[in-house]
């Protein structure tokens, strides 16, 4: 099983940049790498660790924000198709060219 937590958190203040921060890192604490900025994913072995995790971060929610935890199986993941831009070595802040696999 693979968790999924997907975020959008305020950070308006420095009080809300802190909760954000601190959501983040008790995620990665808890074993979960970030995939994208607010995209953190962990695998789980079973149903019972996956259950675990989900008790964990809704520890970690902070009271202002919005937060989605998704699970899908090892099948379902390995079917996901990802898909990354080649970078120009001259100006690197172009997307030149996009690699399919």
């Amino acid at each position: 099983m693979w968790l999924f937590v997907f975020f959008d958190l305020p950070t308006n203040t420095k009080t809300e940049k802190r909760n954000a921060a601190l959501f983040r890192k008790g995620l990665e604490k808890d074993g979960f790498t970030m995939m994208q900025y607010s995209v953190y994913t962990r695998h789980c072995g079973s149903k019972e660790s996956m259950y675990t995790h989900i008790k964990r971060v809704k520890k970690l929610i902070p009271a202002a924000g919005h937060i989605n935890i998704l699970s899908v199986t090892d099948k379902q993941f390995s079917e996901m198709h990802n898909f990354w831009g080649k970078i120009e070595k001259e100006n690197p802040g172009i997307v030149q060219q996009l690699e399919l696999f």
